[in-house]
């Protein structure tokens, strides 16, 4: 399943940058996430617990960043395993470009799901994503431009 999306966020890019980069703003940004260590050079570990349709999981797994363009661009790619629920996996291609009134973040994303998650269905797993990536930008902008409510 392919994801992307566009958000014009009220910062500099260096400041969109560092968010992007910092555990702690990823952390609460990543909708579900009860724990995320690591750091941009040697990669994160998370756990992440969720409820797709039916299934409930808590996904384990590991983020790394590669072609890291220093305050641009990179590729996140990650790996979750959440017991019998199943798998999933797959890489975002993040850009930051200055634009009037911030930072334009541009994303591309490729994920796959495997085990009883592969069994739901595209439909319901696209809607899943889709409804993830929202809450995950919309937390990341409030909390970049200094918003409280996230």
């Amino acid at each position: 399943m392919e994801l992307s999306g566009t958000r014009v966020i009220a910062a500099d890019v260096n400041t969109v940058w560092a968010h992007l980069n910092n555990p702690v703003t990823l952390r609460t940004c990543i909708p579900g996430c009860e724990e995320l260590t690591g750091s941009p050079e040697e990669g994160f570990t998370a756990v992440v617990k969720q409820k797709v349709g039916p299934v409930s999981a808590t996904f384990k797994g590991a983020v790394t960043l590669e072609n890291v363009r220093p305050g641009a661009s990179y590729t996140i790619v990650g790996e979750g395993k959440g017991g019998v629920a199943g798998f999933a996996k797959g890489h975002a291609d993040v850009t930051l470009t200055p634009v009037a009134g911030g930072t334009e973040l541009v994303y591309a994303a490729e994920a796959k799901v495997g085990g009883k998650l592969a069994q739901l269905g595209s439909r319901i797993i696209g809607g899943f994503a889709r409804k993830m990536a929202d809450q995950f930008f919309e937390r990341f902008q409030n909390t970049v431009e200094g918003n409280s409510d996230t």
